[in-house]
């Protein structure tokens, strides 16, 4: 089974690539679990129908801990096995906390024992890797495969750049590596080349080039992925094609993150600083 975290920067639209990804996956005939790690609990809205999915936490704090796996892992698209960790109570606690109790909770009640006989575990971890929490996947070895989400905004490069920070700094102890940049295109200046740029400066590669197009807002206005609600379309395609690319990936890496004056020099290396 093949463990994989997906991160980015907030906004990037991580939920919505990781559930289109998970949409071709199915296609190809993988078995796959996804776990939401944002206290939205909309990680697996898409493969649900617009269901949101009672989290983890919910369950643990209004039924205790006596819980069965079914009560906490609902089925989705494809046979798409889908579970939402959940946050503390608004103002209260440290939402990390929630992945870090679900993961557990996951492995107390023989989710990823191997008769569940799952291909991948997916995790759609929020935003930045800014606490120990949201670091847990990479931390702990919980996921050994990391993509970013990221795109030629240089925010989004930012994130990405300090996301391989935390890959470096846990690569060793947790044996996590980097499987390559998603571009989920902003429609920036020269940004296909860019983010290979980056991917080189990093020591990994862009994994493929997401293009933007409205049938990502219409499909998700529907409640559905993509490839569910128009399987025809080229965006379809184009999802098809990025789980493909995971699928056979076998070049994950130790990344090399810049400080951030380099990361400046190659924004203005491409003509986006003036």
């Amino acid at each position: 089974m093949r463990k994989i975290a997906v991160y980015g920067k907030g906004g990037i639209g991580k939920s919505t690539t990781t559930q289109n990804t998970v949409a071709g996956l199915v296609e190809l005939g993988r078995k796959v679990m996804i776990v939401g790690c944002d206290p939205k609990a909309d990680s697996t809205r898409l493969l649900l129908g617009g269901l949101h999915q009672k989290s983890v936490l919910d369950t643990l704090r209004e039924e205790g801990e006596d819980i069965d796996l079914e009560d906490i892992r609902k089925v989705g698209y494809g046979n798409t096995l889908c579970v939402e960790s959940g946050g503390p109570e608004p103002g209260v606690g440290c939402a990390g906390r929630g992945i870090i109790t679900s993961i557990g909770m996951l492995e107390q009640l023989g989710a990823y024992d191997e008769d569940e006989n799952l291909d991948y575990a997916f995790y759609d971890v929020l935003g930045d890797v800014v606490c120990g929490g949201f670091a847990m996947p990479i931390r702990e070895g919980k996921a050994q495969e990391i993509y970013i989400v990221t795109s030629g905004e240089m925010m989004a490069m930012y994130a990405a750049n300090n996301i391989c920070r935390g890959i470096k700094k846990y690569a060793q102890s947790g044996g996590v590596r980097l499987g390559g940049l998603i571009c989920n295109s902003r429609k920036v200046d020269r940004e296909e080349e860019l983010i290979v740029g980056l991917a080189e400066a990093l020591g990994t590669h862009m994994i493929y080039f997401m293009p933007r197009d409205n049938m990502v807002q219409r499909a998700e206005l529907n409640r559905k992925t993509v490839i569910e609600y128009d399987p025809d379309s080229e965006q379809a395609q184009h999802y098809r094609n990025l789980a493909k690319a995971i699928d056979g990936n076998t070049n994950q890496v130790i990344p090399t993150p810049l400080t951030n004056d380099e990361l400046e020099k190659l924004l203005i290396k491409f003509g986006l600083y003036d």
